[in-house]
């Protein structure tokens, strides 16, 4: 390279059509990808297929059988160099969050990270494709297995769920769910 010569951007779904600027908005567009890396299209399309705006209703079940409604916004986007799939989770009120998905050839699975800020919650799971479902498996506390499951997914609509089992996998509690519409 010459000096005072740009390093130049990588090929594939970077986006090139980004103008350099400054603070936030820089770093959000060195995050941006106008779509997936063509050599990883294929796997990418698991998470890919959710990439829009989602308006979600959200209900949380409590141990004593009490829930709680409210609403939230899921969007879902091409990111980093169009290697992975991120969203940001927003439900004012409640909890924003961001998770950061990405294939990992080496475990034939997904990685994926939620971060939740107000909650103050970091979760790793690893995601696979199981009959319909996609189902995202991790262990956050002692003696507890956690699943976050995609189910009845349909161009326009899917449904969520967390469940927890505190026995090995015998038995599954539904901690939350979420039942999603893509925005027009």
């Amino acid at each position: 390279m010459m000096p005072g010569e740009r390093p130049k951007r990588e090929t594939g779904a970077a986006r090139s059509d980004v103008q350099p600027r400054a603070g936030s908005e820089a770093m959000i567009d060195a995050l941006r990808a106008s779509g997936p890396r063509p050599e990883l299209a294929r796997k990418l399309a698991l998470f890919g297929q959710f990439v829009g705006t989602w308006d979600v209703d959200v209900v949380n079940m409590s141990p004593d059988g009490t829930s709680t409604s409210f609403k939230a916004e899921w969007r879902f986007g091409w990111a980093l160099g169009g290697r992975a799939v991120m969203d940001v989770w927003s439900a004012p009120g409640y909890e924003h969050g961001v998770s950061v998905r990405f294939y990992d050839e080496s475990i034939d699975a997904w990685r994926s990270t939620w971060i939740g800020p107000v909650r103050r919650i970091v979760r790793p799971f690893i995601a696979r494709q199981s009959g319909s479902e996609i189902v995202l498996e991790g262990s956050f506390a002692p003696g507890t297995l956690t699943r976050w499951i995609f189910s009845n997914i349909e161009e326009r609509s899917f449904a969520w769920r967390n469940i927890e089992s505190r026995d090995g996998g015998a038995t599954w509690t539904t901690v939350q769910r979420m039942e999603a519409v893509r925005r027009s």
